[in-house]
């Protein structure tokens, strides 16, 4: 150490420059270590008022508060959920575009879409898984049927007679339908939709049949008897609606259907940014305000490490392309 001293002391210049090349790092650490220095956007690849957009809404809100700056959610729905995530991959790698990763885009997607526009192993790093979404399936009030066991009955009776409901083809909704399909032997002709908010009116008025859709967003349908509700899809009962089985309980042992949501960035953000999102938005899932509001929409807190968020994402992904494979979904 003294020798190296002594070196530096003689050449003033080695020092400067030594100096100099150190300060690069340190500037940039400073910096990082003051994100964010202003808004950040959110993008959402689904259509405003819906499901996705009340959750991510009430865990932004939250966010913003503890970060002190404002979270402006960008609605980019579209392409089922291409184009906003494309625009979430192709966004500056600054941490100030971040966005919504879900069980269609970063998950089915890849399995029923002929080509993507983005690739979801290559062009994201993931930040956190926010929540799951258990999917209720529910049926309009004109069909005669109660009970899944019923329902099951009446399919079985009547191939390809009733319609069910989703958000659009390669959704959880559809995919999820579908497995229901294959374990319960029976046929059912699929509708999709745009948009939750168009399906649930057509079903709410008697124009279709059932929907297994998520609890936030048909939930308050059911709630208000303009739907009757049947099961939920999830392995476990949900506190929303604590009264109704599980499809498992209700006659199709094994059955569990959860959508899922997190946050993603653009693949190239640096890790001390992806690093503080992921305390900060565990600290948001753990706040009264999101922690107590969530459940209330029938959602499961989460929260966990982007290792966690990324196996949890690679399961899913080999188990709905062996689902997509039996039941032939394919998407033009």
């Amino acid at each position: 150490m003294g020798s190296l001293w002594n070196k530096l002391r003689r050449g003033g210049s080695v020092l400067v420059v030594l100096a100099g090349a150190s300060l690069g790092p340190f500037h940039a650490s400073v910096s990082r270590a003051a994100y964010p220095e202003r808004p950040i956007r959110y993008v959402l690849p689904s259509a405003p008022g819906g499901g996705p957009d009340v959750a991510a809404r009430v865990v932004m809100a939250q966010l913003s508060r503890q970060l002190g700056k404002q979270i402006v959610v960008d609605n980019r729905p579209g392409g089922s959920g291409t184009i906003g995530t494309e625009a979430i991959a192709k966004a500056s790698p600054d941490g100030y575009t971040i966005g919504h990763g879900n069980i269609n885009t970063m998950g089915i997607n890849r399995s029923v879409l002929s080509r993507l526009p983005y690739d979801p192993d290559r062009d994201f790093q993931p930040v956190v898984h926010m929540y799951g979404t258990p999917n209720l399936l529910a049926v309009t009030l004109s069909l005669p049927v109660r009970s899944v066991q019923e329902l099951i009955d009446y399919a079985r009776k009547n191939p390809d007679a009733l319609l069910f409901a989703s958000t659009g083809n390669g959704t959880s909704q559809h995919v999820g339908m579908e497995l229901f399909k294959l374990m319960t032997n029976t046929e059912m002709v699929h509708v999709p939709f745009k948009a939750a908010t168009v399906a649930l009116a057509d079903l709410t008025a008697g124009r279709l049949h059932l929907m297994a859709d998520n609890i936030n967003s048909i939930g308050p349908h059911v709630k208000a008897a303009r739907l009757r509700g049947l099961a939920v899809t999830s392995a476990k009962r949900v506190a929303a609606f604590s009264e109704l089985p599980t499809v498992a309980e209700a006659g199709v042992p094994g059955f569990d259907v959860s959508a899922w949501a997190g946050v993603i960035v653009p693949a190239r953000v640096p890790r001390e940014i992806v690093a503080r999102l992921n305390v900060e938005i565990n600290k948001a899932l753990a706040a009264p305000a999101v922690s107590e509001k969530l459940p209330e929409l029938g959602l499961v807190v989460v929260g966990g490490t982007p290792e966690q968020f990324e196996a949890h994402i690679r399961k899913e992904v080999a188990r709905w392309a062996d689902v997509v494979r039996r039941a032939g979904v394919k998407v033009d």
